[in-house]
């Protein structure tokens, strides 16, 4: 588990990066960053065992067009 990341731990990742930020800046990029990583923690958590590739997705077919075994006729 990590630590949350503080105003001044975000403000020299920012320098490091070339970017100068004022000071009135650092508290809200810290929960910003801290925020992308817990949705990034989540997403990491999932579960896509019985998930399709991308690829296989056709989009004229519509959505769950692999699960289903449909019939086109009208």
């Amino acid at each position: 588990m990590t630590s949350e990341l503080t105003p001044q731990q975000a403000a020299r990742g920012a320098l490091r990066a070339g970017l100068a930020l004022g000071d009135d800046r650092h508290e809200g990029l810290a929960a910003t960053a801290n925020h992308i990583h817990s949705v990034i923690t989540m997403l990491r958590e999932l579960d896509f065992g019985d998930t399709s590739p991308a690829v296989s997705y056709r989009a004229e077919q519509g959505y769950g067009a692999m699960e289903e075994n449909a019939d086109a006729t009208v």
